[in-house]
This record gives C-alpha cells, structure tokens and sequence, in this order.
C-alpha cells in the first residue's frame, strides 16, 4: 500500500523516533503532520526536514485540545503515536502524581487520539509500548504496566475499529534525546554496556524503529501485532 499522498500524523515528531519516522514518510512521500507539546522543538524539526511537514502543538494531558486538534486535522490516513512523557522511579520512591501522569500521557493520551482521530477504513494506526512489558526491571513498574495496557488496548482495538488496523511497536533501548541529560562519559558506558548484551552488538537507532513503522503503515494485512524491535534484548 503505497504512502503517496496519503496523510499521515505523528504525535511526538519533532525529535527521536517520531522525526526519523517523519522522515522516512516524507520519502515515501506522504503527507505529513507531525504534533507535540513545544513549538520551538516543532519548528527546529521543520527547518530540518523541510517546509513540506506541517506543525501543530499539542498536550496529550488535555482531551479537550485533543478533541479539537483531531477536528481541525480532519480526515487522515495513518496516526502514529510514538510520543509521551513519562517518569520512572523506584515504586515506593516515585511520587503518585509523576505515575498517574506518566499514565496519563502515554496510555490516555493514546486513548483520546484513537478515540477522537477521524481514520480512513483503508488506514491505520500504530502505538508504542516498550520491552518492558515483557521483561520488567526495578524502577521501571509503572512504565512496565503501562506498556503492557497499550498493548492489550492495540489488540482489543484491531478488532473494535475494524478495518482500520492498529499495531503495536515494542522498542527495546534506542539512542534518543531522552538520555541527552546523561553526562556524557556515563551516557556512552550506558549504551555500550547494553549493546555488549545484545546479540546485535549495537544499540537501537530511531532509523530502526521508523523502518519498522513504514512497514506497519504500508502493509495492509498487518494488525493487531505488538511488534519486537529491541536487537534481541528479549532473548538474554
């Protein structure tokens, strides 16, 4: 199913996994929003990959604004959703209220989305949720339930918005912005001591999980998958 023209909107887009999946839909040469929560980062992302991308601000914590974006959005072909705000932490140590809105980001703001986005019967949409839902780690609990309902909830609306297909990307550990907070010494014997483990010998690219997401949009017969894409991590 070719992406030409088809309009395809990508919430969290401006960095990470949501640009290099904004990129790789331009080349297929769709159509492409791409929407998050700060404006600078929205058109930093516009000036690198080119006028072409429309911008839109967005807070998944508000469904209001949510209802109203998908409005004004119209009509799409493809949603995907790789784009959240969460807090980890030991359970006893993390406060409730960072848990509840890391929950409330990822799981209900992808609830809103699939709820409010005007998808075409030939389109599709793709959530994410993360390795953690089937190999949890310590200070990583909330994260880990709320990876495992994102799945359960993609499964159960593959059926439910029917014969619109909805998939599940389940990333393991990809170089991001989200470690750029790291200093740099540690951040590097992090990711090096990860990739040791896997039997890849590297750690993710966001380039690996957009290609992964290009087939999920581009294959019609695909839905209701959660698809691994985490270099073996499950596997040691």
């Amino acid at each position: 199913m070719s992406l030409a023209n088809k309009k395809v909107v990508i919430i969290g887009g401006s960095s990470g996994i949501g640009l290099a999946t904004a990129k790789a839909t331009l080349t297929a040469q769709a159509k492409v929003l791409i929407a998050g929560r700060s404006l600078e980062k929205l058109q930093q992302a516009q000036q690198e990959i080119g006028d072409e991308v429309e911008i839109r601000s967005l807070d998944l914590l508000q469904e209001n604004a949510i209802k109203q974006f998908c409005t004004d959005v119209g009509v799409i072909d493809h949603l995907v959703i790789p784009g959240s705000s969460v807090k980890t932490g030991l359970l006893r140590e993390l406060d409730t209220a960072d848990a509840q809105k890391s929950m409330a980001s990822k799981f209900w703001g992808s609830y809103l989305l699939t709820k409010y986005a005007q998808i075409a019967d030939c389109g599709s949409i793709v959530l994410f949720s993360g390795i953690l839902s089937r190999r949890p780690s310590p200070g990583y609990t909330v994260l880990a339930a709320i990876n495992a309902a994102v799945e359960a909830f993609g499964r159960a609306l593959a059926l439910e918005l029917a014969p619109v297909r909805v998939n599940v990307v389940s990333p393991g550990l990809v170089d991001t912005p989200v470690y750029a907070g790291m200093p740099q010494q540690q951040r590097e014997a992090f990711l090096q001591s990860t990739a040791d483990k896997l039997p890849v010998k590297r750690i993710g690219q966001p380039e690996d999980i957009a290609a992964t997401v290009l087939y999920l949009l581009e294959n019609g017969y695909t839905t209701g998958t959660v698809i691994d894409v985490d270099g073996g991590s499950l596997l040691v």
